[in-house]
């Protein structure tokens, strides 16, 4: 038979067991207090990974003597959401525990809320991201969201300790805990993953004594997981490389970094808003599907999630690299920034001004103006700009293919007005 792994065996079944979130659990706490009294709210669990909103769950279900359904919102839907809510019914305490609740569209939380507000069902869910965004306001109303904090050096200091002198398989074990920042550093924060990574090290050794240094715990896990440190220097350095790699048009070196950042667990939205900025910021339009594209991605990797995302990053990160490359957008922005700063509040000048009532028609809001698809290719050489600054430039079309059309179109139509 197969053992555990030391994460499951080591889950806390009282909250005096859990390491972390003494605020929530601690004596005196909200949730203690909850417990304590029988009388458990629908909530919400937000918190990063791996620090413990699955055990607060398993915890609450088992100490209430409650009947405890589980469903994680990746692999199910309403069906599955409305099995349960029948089953409960038939049960005079049931909790419905969702991980990831997040993934949940509307038309699956929306066939939760009849049944959380008739007591059916209390809802716990968990979530790695904001609920203020991804839980629809109704659901959310009727819980009560309780923030879980990122695990302290203390806290899986505590971890690493409690697993060499309480687990059954690993007192069997002659293990020394030298040095711990290597299996810190690697595991983010994340009580689960420091977990997997001690077990691993001790797994793999086959020595008699086993001293557990950074040098081993690095040798040991670089095979299995890239060195990276997600709120540290490395995090910044490889989304650094990442970026001017594309920005270099080098597909080769831009997959090579996203696969560090995949694979050192790198958030997939962080991955994908930084395209859709590059999209614009480095490629603009010398190839506005650019834009379409790394925008397209935020979407489908928000909806799916790893380990598929990363096709679709890899599909974007080396389209984006191939693309030709233009800042002509930035530098436009930037020169109309500079202009603000310089002269400030510039009047609008009066024929473009909006004229809604009498009283600005009498004082010639409006007056005058030309309505460009009157005129010829739809332009009207009338000025737009206040009178301080008319005729200047901010927008200078990058030497690219597609803002030299850009570039021709425009001085065949400012040719008479600007002299362009």
């Amino acid at each position: 038979m197969q053992q555990a792994p030391l994460a499951e065996r080591l889950r806390p079944n009282t909250l005096n067991d859990l390491v972390g979130q003494q605020h929530l659990t601690g004596q005196g706490s909200i949730l203690q207090k909850a417990i304590t009294s029988g009388h458990i709210p629908s909530m919400i669990l937000w918190g990063p990974p791996g620090v413990g909103k699955t055990t607060i769950a398993n915890i609450i279900a088992h100490t209430v003597n409650a009947t405890y359904f589980q469903l994680s919102a990746i692999s199910s839907g309403v069906k599955e959401v409305r099995e349960v809510i029948d089953t409960a019914k038939k049960t005079s305490k049931a909790i419905l525990f969702i991980d990831e609740i997040h993934r949940f569209n509307k038309g699956q939380q929306d066939a939760l809320l009849g049944a959380v507000e008739k007591g059916i069902i209390t809802l716990i869910g968990a979530t790695t991201e904001n609920p203020s965004f991804e839980v629809n306001s109704a659901l959310l109303s009727r819980c009560q969201v309780f923030v879980l904090k990122a695990l302290e050096e203390k806290d899986l200091l505590q971890l690493l300790n409690k697993a060499l002198t309480e687990d059954e398989i690993l007192k069997t074990k002659s293990i020394e805990l030298k040095e711990t920042e290597a299996l810190i550093r690697l595991s983010g924060g994340d009580a689960r993953k420091l977990l997997n990574l001690l077990e691993i090290v001790t797994d793999i050794s086959t020595e008699k004594k086993l001293v557990i240094t950074d040098k081993l715990v690095l040798q040991t896990i670089q095979q299995k997981m890239a060195l990276y440190d997600k709120s540290g220097e490395q995090h910044y350095d490889i989304i650094s490389a990442f970026i001017k790699s594309i920005r270099g048009s080098d597909p080769n070196a831009a997959v090579y970094w996203l696969a560090r950042m995949i694979e050192g667990g790198e958030d997939v939205k962080f991955i994908a808003r930084r395209l859709v900025i590059l999209a614009s910021e480095d490629i603009g339009n010398a190839n506005p599907n650019a834009l379409l594209l790394a925008n397209a991605t935020f979407e489908a990797v928000n909806k799916i999630g790893y380990p598929e995302s990363k096709i679709i990053l890899s599909q974007c990160a080396t389209y984006l690299a191939s693309s030709p490359k233009s800042n002509a957008a930035v530098m436009a922005i930037g020169m109309a920034e500079a202009a603000v700063k310089q002269f400030g509040d510039l009047p609008v000048p009066l024929h473009i001004r909006n004229a809604p009532t009498k009283l600005m028609k009498n004082l010639d809001y409006g007056k005058g103006y030309q309505y460009s698809h009157d005129y010829e290719n739809n332009f009207s050489s009338q000025e737009y700009l206040p009178e301080k600054i008319s005729g200047t430039t901010f927008y200078e079309p990058g030497k690219n293919a597609r803002e030299e059309e850009l570039r021709k179109f425009l001085k065949q139509l400012w040719k008479e007005k600007y002299n362009y």
